[in-house]
């Protein structure tokens, strides 16, 4: 059954591409996680809807026309918590709640919610092209050269901004850096998990991550791992059950959460009997 499913071509690209796109949503969602900034997944995702709308009413590609849209958002985002000054929950909330509706209004106008557009809201990987794996090899090692480059200044800035701000880091230009790499891999997940769960597939695979690694490098691999093996799994559940991919994905994460919840909890409970043999 497992050999038969991986020999078709659409699916062999849907699952190179879910798994590219997954790692870089796993290790910036990590990040994202300790910054607070988590739901900006969910808000960028929700501005997809408006590029997707557009790209149906002009009848342009909805990928191409999304990435200008997420991104711009984004930058808004960063400008409404620098001039505004309100938090970051509040300025996605904002972004997000403007996006929602004009996507909602220009999909009215462009001919209401079709089969195409419920493809987008709720995942459709095995749809995903060669265009689609290119831009997520892209994007995946892009950011794995950023890491690479600026690996010790996005911890100190994750965990202690004010103290990164003393060691001469520019955090606002990693924050920016960190959202756009983000915008644009909402962009590329939306075919994986669907626009509705992008925010999901960047949230859960780092807390996962947290429950169970004892180093920092150890929970940008244990992310990256829990976020490939979600993807597989959900997509070969999805096609022996003939289920929805993207949630099937989510729901795979969520089992892989509660594992590692009880594990952590295992962990905690065995070095307090070791504490109190040592007593």
């Amino acid at each position: 059954m497992l050999s038969e499913f991986i020999s078709y071509g659409f699916v062999q690209r849907g699952l190179l591409a879910g798994s590219l796109v997954a790692v870089v949503c796993a290790v910036l969602g990590v990040f994202l996680v300790l910054k607070r900034l988590s739901l900006i997944g969910d808000g960028l995702s929700h501005v997809c809807l408006t590029g997707v709308a557009l790209g149906l009413l002009t009848q342009t590609s909805p990928l191409y026309m999304s990435v200008p849209v997420v991104v711009l958002s984004s930058l808004g985002i960063l400008k409404v918590m620098d001039k505004i000054k309100v938090y970051g929950d509040a300025a996605i909330g904002i972004v997000s709640a403007a996006g929602l509706a004009l996507g909602i209004m220009i999909t009215a106008f462009a001919g209401g919610f079709n089969a195409d557009l419920f493809g987008f809201l709720f995942g459709s990987i095995l749809t995903v092209g060669k265009t689609e794996v290119f831009l997520c090899a892209v994007l995946l090692v892009s950011l794995l050269l950023f890491l690479l480059v600026f690996y010790r200044d996005l911890i100190a800035a994750s965990f202690d901004e004010a103290f990164a701000h003393t060691r001469g880091i520019n955090v606002k230009r990693l924050n920016m850096a960190l959202i756009l790499f983000t915008s644009v891999a909402v962009v590329l997940a939306f075919k994986v998990v669907g626009i509705f769960l992008i925010s999901a597939l960047i949230i859960l695979p780092p807390v996962t991550a947290l429950l169970v690694a004892k180093t920092f490098k150890q929970v940008l691999i244990w992310a990256a791992v829990v976020a490939v093996l979600s993807v597989w799994s959900g997509v070969y559940l999805s096609f022996v059950f003939n289920i929805p991919s993207g949630a099937t994905i989510i729901l795979v994460n969520l089992l892989f959460l509660l594992i590692g919840f009880v594990y952590s909890k295992l962990v905690s409970l065995q070095d307090k009997k070791e504490e109190k043999d040592v007593d």
